[in-house]
């Protein structure tokens, strides 16, 4: 990733902006994100900001922070930033000790965080550009979990997208309801034939350390607690085609419930699956830098037979460090006579990313 700076008041005509930067003009026709190509077959993309304090881009996993510079002695800040080809990732902007989603750009990602894809990314059909101080919808139906297993309490929400049917479990699922709006895709993929109807449960994550490392506590408990209190949640949810999608550490966890227990488990979407995991990998300097494949690696090559389980493996294109765990991760469960499918996002390690992944990939895990 590189930063470029504009030489001349005309730079950003180059982008469709009018004006001069700072003046009333400019700023009424504003418009930002905007991205120019770039002569290496990715993008430049102008980044604004309108303050009278220094301030940073964060971007999700992708690049390190970005300062924006100021034009002159206004109130304008920019940055021109070199993105690849086929890039969709979450930034924010950081002023102080203050997060902000992008003001000039309708796609948020929670309350301080924006999206922005570059001009070749693939759409993402059936999730809505929601602003950053938008309510996402919470599904009425909610289960008070107190786990004797795990410990503690969780608000766990169950929404039946038409009306319900296979129970498609959805770790981090917090996330889904309150960063990405889960529940209006996954109805719109419904009403368009493109999933059947499917019953949502969204599982927060207390610790995901905790909860989606290799340990059995978290399928016990989800296996002899909560989807016996789903079943009876007066919500249709049909526990005999159970697909659990995990993204991370979830992918992690989705997969060795797989592995663990198949009785339960036999249907996975998996996006970015943190296959580099090992007990000490968190504590190591680098901890992708340990053993390809990790922990589920080296159980795989100790033998398994996984002719019962269907899962799709995602992750992005971007993400050049986890790509060697997750193949070789995708060639042992496949060897293991799982059916498999592989796909590469437009993305880093991002959950923006991972939206269309997660619609499509839910949809072919219920195939037959």
């Amino acid at each position: 990733m590189h930063v470029a700076a504009a030489d001349t008041e005309g730079a950003f005509a180059g982008f469709g902006l009018p004006g001069t930067p700072g003046t009333g003009e400019f700023w009424a026709g504003a418009a930002a994100p905007a991205a120019v190509p770039h002569g290496d077959g990715g993008w430049t993309t102008l980044f604004l900001w309108r303050g009278s304090s220094p301030v940073t881009i964060e971007f999700e996993s992708w690049s390190e922070p970005v300062a924006l510079r100021r034009w002159k002695d206004t109130d304008c800040w920019y940055a021109e930033v070199r993105m690849p080809a086929r890039l969709r990732v979450t930034y924010r902007f950081v002023a102080g000790d203050e997060s902000h989603a992008d003001p000039f750009n309708p796609a948020g990602a929670g309350a301080d965080r924006s999206i922005v894809a570059t001009p070749d990314a693939p759409e993402q059909p059936h999730w809505p550009v929601i602003g950053a101080d938008a309510v996402l919808p919470v599904p009425r139906t909610r289960i008070r979990w107190a786990s004797e297993r795990l410990g503690g309490r969780r608000t766990v929400r169950v929404h039946p997208a038409g009306g319900g049917g296979p129970v498609v479990l959805l770790l981090d699922g917090d996330d889904w309801l309150y960063l990405h709006p889960a529940v209006t895709a996954f109805d719109a993929a419904v009403a368009a034939g493109e999933l059947p109807p499917v019953t949502l449960v969204f599982l927060p994550a207390k610790d995901r350390v905790a909860d989606f490392t290799c340990r059995p506590e978290l399928w016990e408990a989800v296996r002899d607690e909560l989807l016996p209190m789903v079943a009876e949640s007066g919500v249709t949810a049909g526990l005999e085609r159970l697909v659990v999608a995990g993204q991370s550490l979830g992918g992690l966890s989705a997969v060795y419930a797989a592995l663990e227990f198949p009785e339960l488990v036999s249907r996975v979407a998996c996006q970015s699956g943190s296959f580099w995991w090992t007990p000490d990998a968190l504590r190591a300097a680098d901890p992708l830098g340990g053993s390809v494949g990790g922990v589920i690696a080296e159980r795989l090559r100790a033998g398994a037979d996984l002719s019962g389980l269907r899962v799709a493996f995602d992750v992005g294109e971007h993400e050049d460090r986890m790509l060697p765990h997750c193949e070789v991760t995708e060639r042992l469960v496949e060897r293991a006579g799982a059916t498999v499918r592989v796909s590469r996002s437009a993305s880093g390690h991002d959950r923006a990313g991972w939206r269309h992944a997660l619609l499509r990939d839910v949809g072919w895990a219920l195939g037959e």
